[in-house]
């Protein structure tokens, strides 16, 4: 019997021909392949973030065109609301100043009669005073040109000392706000005398017609 050797282990056999060196296990031989497999995940992981990133920015994209749509119909609201809002406002201005037109008619009245006088005179005077700043104003004025868009003829005649049909009497003011009229005015008008000619004598000096100016023949 023999007896084994305490310590010493028992070496693995190695080949005739070999070293000591191919003895040893391989354990770095797989490093290169192990460090290959790393690189491919971190390139794929990289061309997910940048379609991600892509998608998120399409998405921002989108949210933002919205955004802006709707700031634009928002902005077109208000306006619209405010225009309509000073839409109503005139109407309502202009239908309360539309029921005094016949007081400030009276009034009118009253002081071409000379009857305007003591508290009524100041009464009248400030009832004009608020209707005037709420933007009520009058109009027609004798000898100005007659305007159908905002003179109304009930009288009419002819006159030889008219060029064109002209507003020769004031029958009731007309009234407007800003540019709107409430109220055409009211007036005669004249034009001329059918035929009537004006003409130049030698000197200079104008004159009628001969035959409109002189007694018609028998």
């Amino acid at each position: 019997m023999t007896e084994e050797t305490p310590g010493f282990d028992e070496k693995p056999d190695v080949p005739s021909g070999a070293t000591p060196d191919d003895a040893e296990p391989k354990a770095a031989a797989p490093s290169s392949e192990a460090g290959a497999a790393p690189a491919g995940d971190a390139t794929a992981q990289i061309a997910g973030l940048t379609a991600q990133l892509d998608q998120v920015r399409k998405s921002l994209d989108e949210r933002t065109a919205d955004l802006q749509r709707l700031q634009a119909e928002f902005q077109n609201y208000r306006r619209r609301v405010e225009r309509d809002r000073i839409t109503v406002k005139e109407i309502a201005i202009a239908n309360l100043l539309t029921e005094l037109l016949p007081v400030l008619d009276d009034i009118g009245r009253a002081r071409e009669h000379g009857e305007l006088l003591g508290g009524f005179k100041s009464v009248a005077e400030s009832l004009e005073t608020v209707a005037a700043k709420m933007g009520l104003q009058q109009f027609g004025k004798e000898g100005e040109p007659f305007d159908p868009t905002i003179h109304e003829a009930l009288m009419h005649s002819y006159a030889p000392d008219v060029t064109e049909t002209t507003c020769v009497a004031i029958l009731q003011p007309g009234y407007r706000i800003g540019e709107r009229t409430i109220r055409p005015a009211r007036v005669a008008v004249a034009e001329p005398q059918p035929g009537a000619q004006t003409v130049k004598a030698e000197d200079g000096s104008e004159a009628g017609d001969d035959k409109d100016n002189g007694p018609e023949e028998g």
